[in-house]
């Protein structure tokens, strides 16, 4: 048996020697496989390959490959937390939706560690001796594809990086996983705003490895090393480098090579953290000219070499030359300055200077002109925050195109870190031109976006600067807000429309021209101190113009006995005062609506003018007009016009019905809309006008008159034209003006218009066909040749 099984190992090994040797021979005749094959997939890597992207990837200033394999070997391995195992997953596979965030929150860390030294030093100068620099430095090394950020702060010792760098901060992060771990709110944790309580962790988005080099005053100087599955420290050979202060070495991902770009970080340090209370230089090169001197010999060709020869006597006599330069490009390094504009609302509104705020403003809006008004304040109660808001000079021509859809007008920051500015409802759509910033620290920050937005604390926020915002216009002197209601009229005119909540305050800031302003506008107020002792109503007329306002019959008597009328000259007044119930008590009154009673005149003998007046009212209404019109009636608004049509309490008046025909996302068959434009309209006569007294007097005599019911008819189509609306029947209306001109001219009802001669055609028919013929033959015979 042992025999037998000593046999078959042998065998064994034997074709295992064939089998090896035959895989040489293989190797040798077939094609070589492609050197950078599989070069990015760990299980397809040669040993020669592996050993170069470690050393691609361990590169440590000052230290070669040999001495970072041999700090690895030395270093103490560690574990992460369990719920930063989890955490670093979901944020490098799926939490964070855009991940520029990264820097962000690298360098809202280094700021902290610098607060931290700068409160030290407060008490214990000591604490800067290593250096009293307190800066933020960002280096691209694209050759290595490394970014480096560098702080001057505190640093951490050995234990902080075991406890700070391995461990999750009780911020509500791992409740929140715990959640998620469950299965709420994963629509949610695609767009997480809270980067704070996990920011460090987020260098994880952008790189494979990331290398921490920490100098603290009271331990040496230390590296740790990670690639999100595990981490090493280790005493750093080359001393205190750093001196004080950490440096975070991101070894980026392939894909994350943009982040290596100037501008890209230029960029994203200017929008997430440009008022960052410590300055923020990054290592960048700048192009310009300079002037080098020119070699002589290079410079003077050989002919004008061999005159100079000859005159050597003279030059010797004369002083030297200045020497001559060219200009040529030159390429030079530099720290370059990121974040100069400071956060002045952390300030105090009295220490704060003109200048500094127009020049925040323009950094802020990248406008180049001033702003029209500001306003800078702290809130305080349930939720504490400071602001700044600011009014552009002119509105964008495009704003009420894109009038409702998302702005990014306000920015959040939190602890002068920005944090989003995308927010559908931090300011009402009609306050979408108002520019600035909120930062507060009391907001939660490990939500959604969608939940912060409908958070509580937001809410307040909004309320608070609406009102600051509508305080910032009351208080802005006459020719300044002249000047704002040339722009942002209509947007006040919204808000009315829009915020129930705020309509009393935006009714304030409301302006028109009206009858006794001689063109200038005023306000509500200045109106109601001016209103008649006895006058009940504010009084105001809508209409496409100034002109045909100024000029309408429903104001001819309320401007003869002395009543102001406002005029509502734009599209949108007629809805903004239609939202207003009252201002200061007073209602609002359109003098083209039923409604209007003068108390000038007595009730006995307005009485007695309806009575005098009924048999023509009556048959207005019920023979002549009946089915034009909902009714006949004296009225008291008329002075010089016959008669005019008065639209119902709640109807449309011409201006209205103008508006809504005119629009043109209107829908086809709208019940609502066709109703009231098939409304009927009381027609309201002046009984003083001759016109009616002689028709009164041709009803009286003969109702059945024709002539009365043709200048019945015509007086209403009349009064539809003055009164601002649309005749639907128009070619009967122009045949009764053209038949009113020929009675006029003394033409004859019965004459007929001159029938228009027809053209004679010379010869017969038979001729004419005759000829056709002819024509044709010869036409043929041309063809045959």
């Amino acid at each position: 048996m042992c025999v037998k099984y000593t046999i078959v190992l042998v065998l064994f090994g034997l074709l295992a020697l064939t089998g090896s040797a035959r895989a040489d021979e293989i190797d040798d005749t077939l094609p070589t496989v492609e050197a950078d094959l599989g070069a990015s997939r760990e299980g397809s890597r040669t040993d020669d390959e592996l050993l170069k992207r470690e050393e691609e990837a361990i590169k440590i200033d000052g230290l070669n490959v040999a001495q970072v394999k041999e700090l690895r070997d030395k270093a103490e391995k560690f574990a992460f937390q369990a719920e930063v195992n989890r955490m670093m997953k979901l944020i490098i596979n799926s939490l964070y939706r855009n991940k520029d965030i990264f820097l962000r929150e690298l360098i809202s860390n280094a700021s902290d560690a610098l607060d931290k030294i700068r409160l030290l030093s407060l008490t214990d100068k000591s604490v800067l001796s290593a250096t009293e620099e307190l800066s933020i430095r960002i280096k691209a090394d694209k050759d290595n594809h490394i970014l480096h950020i560098t702080d001057t702060g505190i640093g951490m010792t050995k234990a902080d990086l075991v406890n700070n760098l391995g461990t999750i901060a009780k911020s509500g992060t791992a409740e929140f996983l715990s959640k998620l771990a469950s299965g709420e709110n994963n629509a949610e944790a695609s767009d997480l705003i809270g980067q704070f309580g996990v920011g460090f962790y987020s260098a994880f988005l952008v790189a494979d490895r990331v290398v921490v080099t920490t100098k603290n005053n009271d331990d040496k100087q230390y590296i740790w090393e990670s690639d999100s599955n595990q981490y090493s420290i280790v005493e750093d050979p080359r001393g205190p480098t750093l001196k004080r202060g950490t440096q975070i070495s991101l070894h980026l991902k392939e894909e994350a090579w943009d982040f290596l770009e100037i501008d890209t970080i230029r960029n994203l340090v200017q929008k997430y953290s440009q008022f960052i209370n410590f300055n923020i230089y990054l290592w960048s090169s700048k192009t310009e000219q300079v002037e080098e001197p020119i070699d002589e010999d290079e410079e003077v060709p050989a002919e004008e070499k061999k005159e100079e020869d000859e005159e050597g006597a003279v030059e010797e006599e004369k002083e030297e030359k200045e020497p001559k330069t060219k200009k040529v490009e030159k390429t030079t390094w530099d720290w370059e300055l990121l974040n100069d504009a400071k956060p002045i609302w952390t300030r105090k509104p009295s220490e704060v200077d003109e200048k500094e705020y127009e020049d925040f403003y323009k950094s802020l809006t990248k406008d180049t002109s001033p702003p029209l008004a500001k306003i800078h304040f702290v809130a305080e109660g349930e939720v504490t925050f400071k602001s700044i808001l600011y009014i552009p000079k002119v509105q964008p021509s495009e704003s009420f195109n894109k009038y409702g859809t998302r702005t990014d007008n306000i920015k959040l920051f939190v602890r002068r870190v920005f944090i989003t500015d995308d927010f559908q409802d931090m300011m009402p759509n009609y306050l979408n031109f108002i520019r600035g910033i909120v930062d507060s620290d009391d907001l939660p920050l490990n939500v959604s976006r969608e939940t912060l937005q409908q958070h509580k604390l937001i809410k307040v926020i909004k309320k608070k600067l609406i009102r600051k915002a509508l305080d910032m216009m009351k208080k802005m002197d006459k020719e300044d807000y002249k000047k704002f209601w040339a722009e942002y009229s209509t947007n006040l005119k919204l808000g009315v429309i829009e915020d129930s909540s705020n309509r009393s305050r935006l009714a304030k800031l409301l302006m028109f021209r009206s009858s006794s302003s001689k063109g200038e506008f005023v306000s509500l107020a200045e109106y109601v101190e001016r209103m008649k002792e006895k006058q009940q109503a504010i009084y105001y007329i809508a209409g496409g113009s100034l002109d045909e306002v100024e000029t309408s019959p429903f104001v001819e008597r309320l401007i003869k006995k002395g009543y102001e009328v406002l005029y509502l000259t734009e599209a949108v007044d007629e809805y903004c005062i239609g939202a207003l119930p009252e201002f200061e008590g007073k209602k609002f009154q359109n003098v083209a609506k039923e409604g209007v009673v003068l108390d000038d005149e007595s009730a006995e003998k307005q009485e007695a003018l309806k009575a005098k007046f009924e048999p023509l009212t009556k048959w207005l209404s019920d023979e002549a007009l009946k089915d034009h019109i909902l009714k006949a009636e004296v009225g008291d608004r008329l002075t010089s016009t016959p008669c005019a049509l008065v639209a119902s309490k709640y109807g449309w008046t011409a201006n209205m019905q103008r508006i809504i025909t005119a629009q043109t996302h209107s829908k086809t068959n709208d019940v609502q809309r066709d109703y009231y434009l098939s409304q009927k309209k009381t027609l309201e006569i002046n009984p003083r006008h001759p016109l009616i007294k002689e028709l009164l007097k041709r009803v009286e005599d003969n109702p059945s008159d024709p002539v009365a019911k043709d200048s019945a008819l015509m007086m209403f189509r009349t009064a539809t034209l003055r009164s601002g609306y649309m005749l639907k029947d128009t070619l009967d209306f122009a045949k009764s003006i053209e038949a009113m001109m020929k009675q006029t001219l003394g033409i004859s009802p019965e004459e007929q218009i001159e029938e228009e001669e027809e053209e004679e055609v010379e010869g017969t028919k038979e001729e004419i066909e005759e000829d056709a013929e002819e024509d044709e033959s010869k036409s043929e015979d041309h063809d045959e040749l």
